[in-house]
C-alpha cells in the first residue's frame, strides 16, 4: 500500500477482535518507530510493549481508574503501547525554554506516528490515547519517575467493515496558504 493510502485509510480504532496480534508485527511496527527522526539525533523514544492478559487487565486497572475510568475500550484491545520519553538533558531543556517547544514531545509523536501508520499497513488498528494516570502507569510497569509516559496505544485487529467510514478533515484551503498567513 502507498503511504498516502496508508495514511487515508488509518483511524483511531476503538471495538478490537478477540485475536492476539503476532509478535513478528509489533516488531515491525517497532522497527518503523526506531527509524524516526528526533531532534538532534537523540532517538529517546523508548516503548514498552504489554500483551500478557494478566498484566495488559492489571495496567488497564490502574491506567483507568478514578477520574479516568471513562476510558473502557482499552481493556478490550489485546495489546497497550506504552510510548514513554526520556528526560531532556540541561542543553536540550535549555532549547526547549528559549524556543518554547518540547522537542522531545515533538520526536515521540514522530515515533508513534511511525508506529501507527506501520501497524495500519500491517492490518493492524490503533488508538493513540492521553488520558490515563501516568503515575500508574509508571508504577505499573516499572518506568522510572524522571520518564515521561507520552502516549498509551491500544493496538489488535478489527472488523474493518465496521470501523472505517470518511475522515472529517478540514480542507486544504482552510489549513495552508504559500509565502505568508493568509488563513481565516
Amino acid at each position: 500500500m502507498a503511504l498516502m493510502d496508508i495514511i487515508k485509510h488509518r483511524h483511531s480504532i476503538r471495538s478490537y477482535l478477540d485475536k492476539p496480534v503476532e509478535r513478528d508485527k509489533i516488531m515491525k511496527c517497532l522497527e518503523a518507530a526506531r527509524l524516526a527522526p528526533s531532534a538532534s539525533n537523540r532517538q529517546t523514544a523508548r516503548f514498552i510493549i504489554v500483551d500478557e492478559p494478566g498484566l495488559k487487565n492489571q495496567l488497564c486497572d490502574e491506567a483507568f481508574s478514578g477520574v479516568f475510568a471513562v476510558m473502557k475500550f482499552p481493556r478490550k484491545a489485546p495489546v497497550i503501547v506504552a510510548a514513554v520519553g526520556e528526560t531532556p538533558g540541561l542543553a536540550h531543556r535549555a532549547g526547549n525554554i528559549v524556543l518554547r517547544t518540547n522537542f522531545g514531545l515533538i520526536d515521540m509523536g514522530i515515533a508513534v506516528e511511525h508506529f501507527v501508520l506501520q501497524a495500519d499497513e500491517l492490518g493492524l488498528g490503533t488508538c493513540w490515547l492521553g488520558l490515563f494516570d501516568e503515575g500508574k502507569v509508571k508504577r505499573t510497569l516499572g518506568i522510572p519517575g524522571n520518564k515521561k509516559v507520552a502516549a498509551l496505544l491500544t493496538m489488535g485487529y478489527f472488523d474493518e467493515a465496521l470501523a472505517l467510514g470518511e475522515h472529517n478533515r478540514n480542507n486544504l484551503e482552510g489549513m495552508s496558504s504559500f509565502n505568508g498567513w493568509k488563513l481565516a
